[in-house]
């Protein structure tokens, strides 16, 4: 099993203070003899006549020497827990945490914006000073 992200606590804080239930913590997904491990799993109570949405947010800090391999890293898990999900729990959509430096930064780039489209990566925007989700991005 992995180490969780320096991040791990704050992303859980920032989705608990936006109304977020952490479920899984974190999300195991056994799909065709392979175990993956998402950083958490959670769901939003909605009005009572509502479902509550669910989702996977799979942590990154970018914080690394290099960005681009943490990026690479970061779309491959992405790929394989959607398609994951997709099989085993497909009411709950992925997202990917970067911290909102990194969304200002890395990821204003034109060639990572292809990717991010390219991919579908759905993008949750967390300030870990201030422990709160910025922006979410579908």
């Amino acid at each position: 099993m992995s180490g969780k992200d320096v991040f791990h606590d704050v992303v859980r804080r920032s989705l608990e203070k936006d109304g977020w239930t952490i479920t899984d913590d974190p999300l195991r997904i056994l799909v065709e003899e392979v175990e993956l491990l998402i950083d958490l799993g959670a769901e939003e109570l909605l009005a009572a006549e509502k479902s509550g949405a669910k989702i996977a947010v799979e942590i990154k800090t970018f914080l690394q020497a290099s960005a681009i391999s943490t990026f690479h890293t970061a779309l491959g898990q992405f790929l394989n827990y959607q398609e994951a999900l997709e099989l085993e729990q497909p009411e709950r959509t992925l997202y990917l945490a970067i911290p909102n430096q990194a969304y200002k930064t890395f990821f204003a780039r034109r060639f990572v914006q292809r990717i991010v489209s390219k991919y579908q990566l759905k993008l949750l925007i967390y300030d870990p000073k201030k422990e709160v989700i910025v922006e979410w991005r579908n």
